[in-house]
Parts: C-alpha cells; structure tokens; sequence
C-alpha cells in the first residue's frame, strides 16, 4: 500500500476513534512549499460530519497519525490545514523501490479498456498547416497519455478527401495546371494541391467582382459565378462515379496523401488507421434507418430526417436531406458506428476538432446516446482553441496559412541561430548538429503548444518557444542534457558502489523525490482530464526542483561515497521520469547538448 493510501485509511480511524464519525473521502494535497511539511490533510471537508473547531480537530488527527503511522514524524495545523513531515528513510527507501524499474509511473499496458482517438483529419485540398499542428500534437499526446495510463489505445484519423472544396482545387489544375506535377514543380503533392485551391479563389473572386459590376447582388454573383458553376458540375460528375473525374481526384489525391506522409513524419506523428469520408459519407443512411424505427428520429411531411432535441435544450437537428442525402452528421454517426464494428473492444472515442465545432459534438454524442450505444456514454470532444501568430489570423482560401512544413523547417533554423549564439556545439559534425537542431526545434514547438491547457487560444512565437530559459522546451532538453552528461562523468570515475543508504536528506534532495513520488498520479491525472499541460507543467516544476538543487549541492564532488552514490541514483530516476513524459509529449531528448 502505498503512503497515501495508508494516510488516507488512518485519517479514517482516526475519525471514527476520536469523533465518531465516518469519512468518504479524505483529501491530501502536497504542502505549499512555504509551510513545513510534506503531505497536507485538508480538514475543512470534514466538518460536514466532524462538528467543532478545524485548528483543534487537525491536531488530534494529526496527534493520531504521528502515533500510528511510523512515516509521520511530525505535525502542524494552519488554517484547518494538517501538515504532515514525512520521515527522510520513506523517501530514502522510496528512491530505493523505484530506482530499477524503467517503466516507474506508468500503468501495466492494456490494464484499461480500450479508447480509440481521432486526430488530424485534414482535407485533401491544402497542405497542413499550423491550426493542423495543435490538433496532431495534442491527439498524438492525448494517445500516448492515455496508453501510458494502462489503456489499450487506437489512433485514426479521417481524411475530407470529398465535397465542393476538393472540386475547386481539381477544377483549377485542370484549367490552369498545364499538366504540373510535384515531380515537375519540385513541390510536395499537398503544396502542388494547396496552390491550385489558392488559384480557384482569385479567379472566382474577380468573377464575382465582375458579376456585381454588371447589376448582380453579392449573394446572386457568388452562386453564379462560372467557375463555381463548373466545379458544382464536377462535383456531381464525382458523385456519379464519372470515370474522368474520378481519375482526376485519385491522382491529385494521391499527391497529397504522399505529401502528409512527409509532414506527418516530421511532426512524429502516426496513425492506427485511415478513414476515408468518400467511403464513409453513405454509412450514416443505415443508422438513420435504425433510428426512424426506434423512435429517435421522425420524418417531415417533405421527406426529410430531423431529431428533437428541444427536450435536452437542444435544437431540431437535420439528419437526412428530402432528396435523400446525407448532411455532416449522418457521416458522422456512419463512421462512430464502423470504427466500433472495426474495433470491438473500443469503450469510449476522443475526437480532436477545434472548438468552433462544441455544438456539433453535443449534438452528435446525445444521438448516439439515444440510439443506445453503450460505447456513447464514454465518448469526449477534445476542444481546442485557435492558433495565432504575432503577425494576424490565417486564410486558406487567400494563402496566408502557415504552413506544418515551413513552421517546422522555420523552427530548426531558429534553434540553429540560437544555438550558435551560445556556443553549446562543440565537438559536434555537420549531421549530429542537423539532428539536434530538428530535436531542439520541434521540442520547443511541441512543448509551447502542449503546455498550454487544450481550450485556451494560443499566440505562437517561434523565438520565445525556443528560448533555452523559462518554461520551454530547450530548457527542458538542456536540464536533460546535462543529467545524462552528470552520469557519464560518474561512470567515468568507475567508483565501486557502496551498497549503502545515506540516514538522511538534505531538503533540496527531498524535494525531488516528493516530486517524482506524484509521477504515477500525474500520468492518470492528464488521462482523465485529456490534457497534456498536466504533464508538460508537472516537467517543468521538477526540471526547475532539479536545477535549484544542482546549484545548491554538490554532486560529483560530494565527499561521502553514500550520499554521492545516492545523488547519483536520483539524477537518474529524475532524467528517466523526464524522458518518459516527453515521450509522452511526442519530444525526443538529446544526450548532450
């Protein structure tokens, strides 16, 4: 059992012994920093059941803890909070327990039911770009989380490979192109694509321009316009399977699944498996069907398809056009049915799309309740906010996304000048410092995005992420770093191990391990709450404890063989446990920087 368990068993005795009462819950919290003391006991929650005053009712628990917990060794109360001192041999011993095993913090693989994930899905008609970036990042993150909490994880994505948009790209190489390939261009086939939907845009423009010139209203020109017209016209040549068009857009499609694979690589992202929205846009039309009979949804005099939602504070939703088509939705629910038929064993689904899209998943969850799917009862929207940049929003149709590649490719140039700048490269050749700029570069990247909790709106600056000071990832990295430099140094000195424990700790040294003692909880605690932040900050806090701890004592040069053997031990678990979390994060950490 361990220690908190047993404080939290005791703290019941306690209750029941002293006052008679009984506790459901006991809440422990780690001691502000400011006040003696290791774990807290919090007893203001108490006095629902425990009449009487909170100073007086702490220091009788707190005199019960220290009589029967030998790990207690002292006491205070502040404010109806139970500072508990927590003996240096638990700790000492801790390190001891912990200190072999490389996995230390996470969960038995598949010891939890398993979640399948959803990220990216992006369209065929751009390159990925920065908004992309913060939804790869965050599903990829929010995967590895949760399977480092013991569940059985699948990662999808479902690519908008369909629909008028894609058309507008196709219609404008086929009018524009003169035959242009990513071989020919020298582009990437996502670029090459991105490109020709940028050139749609200006022409269906001027057209517009054009059109309201001759007495049309803005609404009227933007219907009329004749490129518009033909790329509806191709649309639904598509959709009738024509063999022509249909060669057009596996081709250009082609290009541009060639050129994610590319980016996807870069970030270090991956997927389980790809779902396409041009096989899966008719799967809906079946789960309608089913839930005309079951009652969910009814049928308008016109023929159309509707679910009331009014009674749940929703809306009427649309589920079936009267012609018979389907609306996003009815894909939706089509795919949330496959993915389970694919993947039985899947209890929940995390789907990662910005929050423009809350209401949209509102509304797709409680259908999928109402339509009794047990798994429905199990499935969370990861809501993001945007991305900006200092320099303004991002317009696709215009051209002024930023773009997955270039950010990446801006960021390793940005690591590379500050690099240079602080002279940290000695002894490395060209291609171990093209490596560590990508590893630098990226980690500042991921790290900036990630720390930040997923619903709050980000302002992106390149420079300031990848700063080696502050709560970066460089900084990170570096602390890394310089562990596994302490370690080389220390196996160098070929000391023979002693064997022995020191009988206490200086309090810097504490501190660490009270910090790498929350690990395990950390890791279910961002599982639960899908965010990554949780871990990011928790890094951030015991890199900043290992640094105060690094200038304040002496390692290498410490004297006692027990105490340095002892130091040794803990830079290492500290440098294991960062390693592990930003594994987590989708960050590499270099050996040396």
């Amino acid at each position: 059992m361990d220690l908190q368990q047993t404080l939290k068993e005791y703290t019941q005795k306690a209750a029941q012994e002293l006052f008679g009462a009984t506790l459901e819950t006991i809440e422990l919290q780690q001691t502000k920093k400011e006040f003696e003391g290791d774990i807290t006991v919090v007893i203001f929650p108490m006095l629902r059941q425990i009449k009487g005053n909170p100073q007086q009712i702490g220091q009788q628990i707190g005199a019960y803890l220290q009589e029967k917990v030998p790990e207690v060794v002292a006491y205070n109360v502040i404010k109806g909070f139970l500072n508990l001192v927590i003996s240096d041999t638990y700790y000492i011993d801790f390190l001891t327990d912990i200190k072999d095993n490389p996995n230390y913090g996470l969960a038995a693989p598949n010891s939890k039911e398993a979640i399948l994930v959803e990220y990216s899905s992006p369209n065929t008609n751009k390159p990925l770009h920065l908004g992309h970036i913060r939804n790869n990042l965050l599903g990829y993150a929010v995967a590895e989380i949760l399977k480092a909490s013991g569940h059985k994880v699948y990662k999808t994505q479902i690519i908008n490979d369909r629909g008028i948009h894609i058309c507008k790209s196709m219609l404008a190489w086929q009018k524009f192109g003169n035959g242009e390939t990513p071989e020919s261009s020298g582009l990437k086939g996502d670029k090459l694509v991105g490109n020709y939907y940028v050139a749609f845009d200006k022409v269906y423009k001027e057209e517009i321009q054009q059109l309201i010139v001759s007495g049309k209203t803005k609404e009227e020109a933007e219907k009329q316009a004749p490129i518009f017209l033909e790329a509806q016209e191709m649309l639904r040549k598509w959709e009738a399977n024509d063999p022509e068009t249909i060669a057009l857009w596996e081709k250009m499609n082609h290009w541009v699944y060639d050129g994610f694979s590319v980016t996807y690589k870069n970030l270090g992202v991956d997927f389980d498996r790809n779902y396409y929205e041009s096989k899966t846009y008719l799967l809906g039309k079946d789960v309608v069907g089913q839930g005309l009979q079951k009652g969910v949804f009814y049928k308008k005099g016109d023929g159309s398809v509707w679910c009331d939602l009014t009674a749940d504070g929703l809306d009427e939703k649309l589920v079936l056009r009267a012609d018979g088509t389907s609306v996003y939705i009815t894909q939706d629910l089509g795919t949330s049915t496959q993915r389970v038929k694919d993947y039985p064993d899947v209890k929940g689904v995390v789907y990662t799309v910005g929050n423009e899209q809350d209401y949209h998943f509102k509304v797709l969850f409680l259908i999928l309740k109402k339509l009794g799917y047990d798994w429905a009862e199990h499935l969370y929207h990861l809501s993001y906010g945007m991305v900006d940049l200092p320099t303004g929003k991002m317009k696709s149709r215009e051209g002024t996304v930023v773009d997955a590649d270039d950010l990446i490719a801006e960021m390793e140039c940005t690591a590379e000048e500050i690099s240079q700048e602080l002279g940290k490269l000695e002894g490395y050749d060209a291609k171990q410092k093209k490596e560590l700029y990508h590893t630098i570069g990226l980690g500042a990247l991921k790290y900036f995005i990630l720390k930040v909790d997923p619903k709050k709106r980000i302002l992106f600056d390149p420079k300031e992420s990848i700063d080696f000071q502050g709560n970066t990832g460089p900084f990170i990295q570096y602390t890394y770093a310089r562990i596994k430099s302490i370690l080389r140094k220390y196996d160098a000195m070929k000391r023979v191990q002693t064997k022995t424990l020191p009988t206490d700790l200086h309090e810097k040294e504490k501190t660490l391990l009270k910090a790498i003692t929350l690990f395990p909880t950390i890791v279910q605690d961002a599982a639960e709450a899908y965010s990554p932040a949780v871990i990011a900050n928790y890094i951030y806090d015991l890199v900043k404890d290992f640094n105060s701890f690094y200038q304040n004592i002496s390692i290498l040069g410490e004297k006692d063989e027990v105490k340095l053997e002892f130091r040794v031990a803990l830079c290492k678990k500290i440098s294991e446990v960062i390693a592990l979390a930003f594994k987590m994060l989708g960050i590499q950490v270099p050996e040396r920087m």
